[in-house]
């Protein structure tokens, strides 16, 4: 039980992973040719016994050749060819050395599917002559053809002029034999008649009106004569070409916008190489609104869209119906422009439900125009649901005297009029209501709290005293009056002089001054409250005079 766990879980998986890897090198193995060592993604053959006679292949049914990315090739001397179908497997293929082998002849075509190849070594092979249109596809960074018994013949100019235009990370001491099979330094070889071509374009003015069509004629010349061809790239619009010895005409008719900014162009090539000449094709159309999509947020609320037209269109927002005038708090803001087509959107620094309504872009140049409409939604009104409330306000921004912008970065406009957003306005005007209405709701109950406590003061049964803090705790008294004056109410049970004594003096009686009250056994002085308000004497009981006191009319 022990060695079943042992071998499970991260054991067992490295285990099988070692067994997979064992199997695919035993395949590759088994597709590798004789005298060749293979791997996922490599072949070398460099064994001369009993070495190769034609290009390594591996079996498609035992092995991946699009995995290959580099072929060395070395001391072969029975490998001659290289056929157009021997290499097209190994389309990933980078690196090709043959050396110091019998190549003598490579295909035209050998390199046409191997678009990924960047260097190349013949070196030291039985190579005479080699075409430049096996390598015109190619961008390769290196080339070398150094130790090949090359023909002095034009057939191989175009390499001299190759090291001339293109010169490698190295010089090449490059030679070939003569008539009279001498070495002659290929810098210093001289061929009559033996030239670079020249292509020259005719072409009318290139710029035209989408749907209409238009004819370029070219002519070429050099010696040896060349082949004339033209180069149209990916063109959409429909198109044909009529070519007669060194003139050719192309004629492109119902002329697509999609075809605006592509390039045309007219190729001369013969066995020293090629000259090409190239105009720019420009076509006018009418505005196209291609996508006009809902707000969606970010740092800033955009309503994206995307334009095309050429010439550049002007851009016009209205809103529910009415012109749009743009300000920095709404402005169009172009992020992405592709030649005929502009990717932007409506810019809106913080909307509120006033912002809520149509949004319509109307797009116009001279060829026409188009217009797309969305409904946008910020936020719901406020005490109201999310989207409970369809009637937006018909005119919200007012017309600040701005025109309509042509595309680009509206904020950055030396005309512009300074604005006052009006969304952003009313939303103030909002805020100060609520201050308001919340300032006059807290003076209200604070004036409330207070004449309930005075209303509560006046009538409580607890005596002055208590609310002392009113100023109404307090006992007026008058000189002469006696030592116990008191305030009385209508009810006396109610007042919290009502225990004093209105008997024979007590025993402290004659203590504490005239400006006293004697509550119970106790004599309590008393201070002149200048705040008391009311009180006459009238209103002071004649029961309440000690005995023996004069009274005062």
């Amino acid at each position: 039980m022990s060695s079943w766990t042992r071998w499970h879980g991260p054991a067992m998986a490295r285990l099988w992973g070692f067994c997979w890897l064992i199997v695919g090198f035993w395949r590759a193995a088994l597709a590798c040719p004789t005298s060749c060592k293979c791997s996922a993604s490599r072949i070398w053959c460099s064994d001369p016994s009993p070495g190769i006679v034609a290009f390594p292949r591996l079996e498609s049914s035992s092995a991946d050749p699009e995995n290959i990315t580099e072929i060395y090739i070395a001391n072969q001397k029975r490998l001659e060819i290289i056929n157009e179908d021997d290499i097209e497997a190994y389309v990933g293929l980078k690196n090709l050395t043959i050396v110091d082998s019998g190549l003598k002849f490579v295909a035209h075509k050998a390199f046409l599917k191997n678009s990924n190849l960047q260097h190349i070594n013949f070196t030291r092979n039985k190579l005479t002559v080699l075409s430049r249109k096996h390598f015109r596809h190619l961008d390769l960074s290196e080339l070398i053809l150094v130790g090949n018994p090359f023909t002095c013949s034009c057939d191989i100019m175009w390499i001299k002029t190759l090291q001339e235009t293109k010169p490698g990370p190295e010089t090449q001491d490059l030679y070939c034999l003569d008539e009279n099979s001498k070495n002659i330094s290929l810098a210093n070889l001289q061929i009559p008649h033996c030239g670079l071509p020249s292509a020259n374009l005719a072409a009318p003015n290139l710029t035209v009106e989408e749907g209409k069509s238009i004819t370029l004629t070219c002519s070429v010349a050099g010696d040896p004569v060349p082949n004339l061809y033209w180069d149209v790239g990916n063109l959409v619009s429909k198109h044909m070409n009529e070519t007669s010895h060194t003139q050719g005409s192309l004629r492109i008719t119902n002329i697509s916008s999609d075809d605006s900014g592509k390039q045309i162009s007219c190729v001369a090539e013969n066995l020293v190489g090629e000259d090409q000449d190239s105009v720019n094709l420009t076509v006018h159309f009418a505005p196209t609104i291609t996508f006009l999509e809902s707000p969606t947020s970010d740092h800033h609320w955009c309503i994206p869209f995307t334009v095309k037209g050429n010439p550049k269109p002007a851009l016009q927002w209205f809103y529910n119906g009415a012109i749009l005038n743009e300000s920095k708090y709404i402005c169009t803001k172009i992020h992405v422009t592709n030649h005929t087509e502009y990717h932007g959107c409506l810019q809106l620094d913080n909307p509120t439900h006033m912002n809520n309504g149509d949004y319509k872009l109307v797009a116009k140049n001279e060829y026409g125009k188009d217009e797309k409409q969305i409904s946008a939604h910020f936020m719901g009104w406020p005490g109201i649901d999310d989207g409970a409330n369809p009637n937006y306000p018909d005119v919200i921004y007012e017309d600040y005297g701005t025109a309509a912008n042509d595309i680009g970065d509206t904020t950055n406009r030396s005309n512009e009029i300074p604005s006052t957003d009006v969304a952003d306005k009313t939303g103030r005007e909002h805020l100060s209501v609520y201050a308001v209405v919340v300032i006059a709701s807290v003076v209200g109950f604070c004036l409330l709290v207070m004449l309930f406590l005075l209303k509560l003061a006046r009538h409580s049964k607890f005596g002055m005293k208590d609310f002392s803090w009113f100023g109404f705790g307090k006992v007026k008294s008058r000189q002469g009056v006696g030592p116990a004056s008191v305030i009385s109410n209508d009810d006396d049970s109610a007042s919290p002089l009502h225990h004093i004594s209105n008997g024979s003096n007590t025993p402290s009686s004659s203590e504490g001054g005239p400006d006293a009250v004697i509550i119970g056994m106790t004599k309590i002085p008393v201070i002149e409250n200048p705040q008391y308000f009311g009180i006459t004497n009238s209103q002071l009981k004649p029961d309440t005079w000690p005995r023996g006191s004069p009274k005062t009319a």
